[in-house]
């Protein structure tokens, strides 16, 4: 029903709107608040997701994931990429070798696999959104997607109401249409590629394919990282991953739309302009 459809409309839009100043004041304030305020919700979504699977009764486990995120943000922090890069192969390793400690052979792999999937999406794919902070034009570059990720779902949710009949995946998320898909990949794309000519004018990035492209990511990454979350709730049988936002659900449910959209942007971008990485480390190489 239309009364539906708003309140729905209203419910989602009010969220973003109260999550989206917690992202943007530190984006404003600098690259350091940047950082911090991705670790911090890093570790919040983490808390929510090892809440809600029962990862959390395995301490020492959960402990390793934890150290993963905070050595995460040292290297962003620091501008060490090799770090950087070097910790999800570490941290998986770190993991494997606990677990055999804990002398319980049943349940290992679950164990294992929920501490690699933990660190992957809330410490390394996130831990790009922080990455983006070293880059010395970052503010607009991360406005810019924090704001269309958020458009991106509201589109996909207007237009799957108004023209989806079509079910994508009825047994993973039932109100995820076909035409909701297209209708955010069309408007989405349209929007960023907008936008992204003033954000990135100058760059390589401003040309209209790859703007177009950055538009595509957006949009795409944006919708199977909520259908990825939305897998995992299926899943393990809950509707929402927390309740630290009242009537809303966890942070996870508002975020989960950044989590593959973060790194797949980052790559992106910095194939054709550099993110950051020609600068040297600050503790060990000096600057």
């Amino acid at each position: 029903t239309s009364d539906k459809l708003h309140d729905e409309l209203v419910k989602r839009v009010v969220s973003w709107a109260v999550m989206t100043p917690l992202l943007l004041g530190p984006v404003l304030l600098g690259a350091a608040w940047t950082i911090m305020a991705v670790a911090i919700l890093s570790v919040l979504c983490y808390r929510e997701f090892a809440r809600a699977t029962g990862f959390f009764r395995y301490r020492s486990l959960s402990v390793v994931v934890v150290l993963g995120i905070i050595a995460t943000t040292f290297a962003i922090a620091d501008h060490w990429y090799g770090f950087f890069v070097a910790i999800p192969p570490l941290t998986m390793v770190l993991l494997a070798m606990v677990a055999v400690l804990r002398d319980e052979p049943r349940g290992y792999t679950q164990r294992v696999g929920l501490g690699i999937i933990g660190f992957l999406l809330f410490g390394h794919c996130l831990g790009h959104l922080g990455y983006m902070a070293n880059d010395a034009d970052f503010r607009p570059i991360v406005m810019l997607i924090i704001l269309t990720v958020e458009l991106n779902d509201v589109f996909a949710y207007i237009a799957g109401k108004t023209f989806g009949h079509r079910k994508i995946t009825p047994q993973t998320s039932p109100n995820k249409t076909l035409g909701g898909a297209l209708g955010a990949l069309l408007l989405t794309t349209t929007l960023v590629s907008t936008v992204g000519h003033f954000v990135f004018a100058g760059s390589g990035v401003d040309t209209p394919v790859r703007l177009i492209g950055l538009g595509l990511i957006v949009s795409v990454a944006g919708q199977f990282g909520d259908l990825m979350v939305s897998s995992i709730k299926r899943d393990i049988g809950i509707k929402d991953m927390g309740a630290s936002i009242p009537g809303h659900g966890g942070l996870l449910d508002r975020f989960d739309s950044m989590l593959l959209v973060a790194p797949a942007v980052f790559h992106y971008i910095g194939f054709f302009r550099g993110f950051g990485l020609d600068q040297p480390t600050r503790i060990f190489t000096g600057s």
